[in-house]
């Protein structure tokens, strides 16, 4: 259920950005990539995570896998570190702060948390 929520807000972001709802596309962006590696986090671990910011879900992630995985995904977390935080802060935006994205943030946004979920799919134990 989660993967497909998380598939879903996905091609919903890409929807909002089509009819240029640039924080909308934004916020669901990041809500898409947060509920996947959740799902993801479950799917190994049979547990679900109760931290909710990207980069502790990506750190709890690579906990839960050896070797290779644990390594890559640190590394992109690293990495990535500047982009997770614009895709966290979409989320803390869309509820607490006066903040409007426009088209390329929108679109990069939506295009990380792509990137995110390829990944985060990708991760065996």
């Amino acid at each position: 259920m989660l993967r497909r929520r998380a598939q879903n807000m996905l091609r919903l972001s890409e929807v909002a950005l089509r009819q240029e709802m640039y924080d909308t596309a934004a916020f669901l962006a990041e809500q898409a990539a947060r509920l996947f590696i959740k799902h993801k986090i479950l799917e190994l671990t049979g547990e679900m995570p109760r931290t909710h910011t990207i980069r502790q879900l990506i750190a709890v992630l690579a906990e839960c896998t050896g070797g290779r995985w644990r390594e890559e995904l640190t590394e992109f977390a690293k990495r990535r570190r500047s982009l997770l935080i614009r895709l966290e802060e979409a989320y803390i935006s869309s509820r607490y702060l006066f903040r409007r994205y426009d088209r390329d943030e929108a679109e990069e946004l939506v295009g990380f948390a792509r990137e995110v979920i390829d990944l985060v799919g990708r991760v065996q134990e």
